[in-house]
């Protein structure tokens, strides 16, 4: 039989029992039913793993010839790879579906379940698989071993949405399968076995799931993405390289962001991490106004980015890879910073800690931030400079130029931390930047360039150096800069909208003083408004957006838009609507029951003000 088939009958195999499973569980009561830290709202049909393991290992056994003195052998992979690696997978899927489906119904301890995964790790380890990633071999072993289990664990956390585990799971394993494809074609194959049979449980697990995998299918998938990473690093990839580790750590990566924002957050927030929540990367994204699929949709276009610049880092050698890695590097940082900001807990929890020792450390990093943008320059300066030199110099050339970027690196980062303080550049706020603010990320970053020239032509008399580096440096720091400062705005004002509730109106007036106004809603929710998009009276304006909210056409329209999209007031924007415009309102406002109401800035003297506020109270 080609080998090829062997990944369809996984996944049709999956296709057919995974009805069956359903059915059986709804039958016998094993469901799992909404809790306060559960995503779903009804009782669904647990022990989908089941027909993920069981698709999985058929097509296994039948494609893999092995003796079982394998599973006994130390540093099995030195007497046959093949036959060991496919026992290997087996062993430890089958003892981590075992350990699952034992959690699945009687729920262990924590711990228990972490000993389990120790175990079948250490296994891994004994049949002589290895990371290689340091040249020790006994801390290379301790390596592995947390490896396993942590990514086996962070496939476990990442099953909180419909279809997120398993969709993750199966682009993860096709990426494995093409990283493995030319050094070890069985392996390869290993990876698409667990891809059809994850592929296949989508089927049913994408929204709204009428099956969950529980952790018999999360910890199987874990477990056998955990130890096909392992075999990529063993034999796909030089020993003690780039490769071994960047590529692992960027196929995996929206799985291990996950677990180390849950687990950070949660005990900074004096929170178990084992302890489930609403508090993932997939809530936090619905959060800021995603809906649950077009979440799980994100995630999996991040995994697949992830993935494909793991492909690179894989067919490229170690002075290009940087370009890549240090871009995602940057990216998953801010998503981190972004992510964890938004509020979850309720706020005495999330203050928890602040009597504790390192309380002040959280106040800090919430609050002050500054020490976060300082760290992340010094990233952003070190890669614009070296990715100057990737772009004017390029093959043997940059290699012989690559010891004078090294040596010169360090002056040219004091020089630019030195001109952004000078220029305050720390001093503007996080999530307020203007064009001011854009204009003086010019001037810190040209003096941090002037200042570099400078001293690169006093300690090194300018030899070996180009004038172009500097320029095209230049350039790059200032894009960086401006990148990274707009896109906190950028994420404030996305959780802002996608945070907004209450009455639905359209806004008259798509000027100035709509503008202001919508940033007033924006930054004041109590308000209690949620607007639709504008209206005006301009024809020019028609179809054209103002602060990302449509212009939907004029005044005339107005009965229209009331009747389509169920608007329940407007709102004036400009000083003084004519006679007509006032009459118009009135007669929807009669017609329709829809409230009229008008915005305006105004001066008020201390006393009236406060008079007002007690009138109210």
């Amino acid at each position: 039989m080609p080998q090829l088939v062997y990944p369809f009958l996984s996944f049709f195999l999956c296709l057919a029992l995974t009805p069956v499973v359903r059915a059986l569980a709804r039958r016998r009561g094993w469901l799992a039913n909404p809790s306060a830290d559960r995503w779903h709202e009804r009782p669904t049909a647990l022990l989908g793993g089941i027909a993920i393991f069981t698709a999985m290992a058929v097509p296994l056994v039948l494609l893999s010839d092995f003796p079982l003195d394998f599973l006994f052998a130390p540093a099995a992979i030195s007497h046959g790879r093949d036959a060991a690696t496919g026992a290997a997978l087996l062993f430890g899927a089958g003892a981590m579906f075992l350990w699952g489906l034992v959690d699945d119904f009687v729920h262990i301890k924590p711990y228990t379940k972490l000993l389990g995964q120790i175990l079948a790790a250490s296994a891994i380890a004994f049949f002589g698989y290895r990371l290689q990633w340091v040249e020790s071999l006994t801390a290379d072993t301790l390596l592995t071993i947390l490896w396993m289990v942590g990514i086996t664990n962070a496939l476990n956390l990442l099953d909180n949405m419909d279809g997120l585990c398993a969709g993750v799971g199966a682009i993860a394993a096709l990426l494995l399968s093409v990283l493995l494809r030319d050094a070890f074609p069985l392996a390869s194959l290993y990876a698409l076995l667990l891809a059809g049979a994850a592929l296949a449980f989508l089927v049913y697990n994408f929204r709204p799931a009428s099956i969950f995998m529980g952790d018999s299918g999360s910890l199987t998938i874990g477990f056998s993405l955990a130890f096909l990473s392992v075999v990529y690093s063993h034999f796909a990839a030089p020993a003690h390289s780039l490769h071994a580790i960047a590529v692992p750590l960027l196929v995996l990566m929206v799985p291990i962001f996950d677990t180390t924002l849950v687990t950070i957050i949660r005990t900074l927030s004096g929170r178990k991490a084992s302890v489930g929540g609403k508090d993932h990367t997939s809530h936090r994204l619905v959060l800021i106004g995603l809906s649950q699929t077009k979440a799980v949709l994100l995630l999996y276009a991040a995994t697949a980015v992830f993935g494909v610049a793991g492909l690179f880092v894989h067919r490229t050698d170690a002075f290009t890879s940087p370009t890549v890695i240090a871009p995602v590097g940057m990216a998953v940082v801010l998503m981190g910073i972004y992510l964890a900001q938004l509020r979850v807990y309720p706020e005495k929890e999330f203050s928890a800690l602040r009597d504790k020792a390192f309380s002040q450390v959280l106040w800090d990093l919430t609050y002050k931030r500054q020490l976060l943008l300082v760290l992340f320059d010094f990233l952003l300066v070190s890669f614009s400079y070296y990715l100057s030199y990737r772009l004017r110099f390029s093959g043997e050339v940059f290699v012989r130029y690559f010891p004078i970027f090294l040596r010169s690196l360090p002056a040219v980062i004091v020089c630019k931390y030195v001109a952004f303080f000078l220029t305050g550049l720390y001093r503007g706020m996080w999530g307020q930047v203007s064009a001011p603010d854009l204009w003086g990320y010019v001037k810190s970053t040209m003096l941090g360039t002037l200042l570099s020239v400078v001293v690169v032509t006093f300690v090194y008399r300018f030899e070996d150096f180009s004038k172009g580096i500097f320029l095209i440096d230049w350039l790059l720091l200032t894009g960086l800069i401006a990148a990274s400062r707009g896109s906190f705005r950028l994420f404030s004002d996305a959780v802002k909208r996608g945070a907004l509730s209450g009455d639905r109106v359209v806004l008259f007036g798509a000027g100035r003083g709509g503008e202001v106004f919508l940033r007033e809603v924006l930054n004041n929710p109590g308000l209690g408004i949620k607007p639709l998009g504008f209206v005006d009276d301009d024809p020019l304006k028609a179809g054209k957006k103002l602060q990302g909210f449509p212009i939907l056409g004029t005044s005339r329209d107005l009965p229209g838009l009331v009747e389509k999209m169920g608007v329940q007031g407007i709102v004036v924007t400009f000083a003084n609507p004519g006679p007509g415009v006032a009459d118009l309102l009135r007669g929807l406002s009669r017609e329709s029951g829809v409230f009229v109401k008008r915005f305006s800035v105004r001066l008020a003297d201390l006393e009236e003000g406060g008079k007002r506020g007690l009138d109210r109270a």
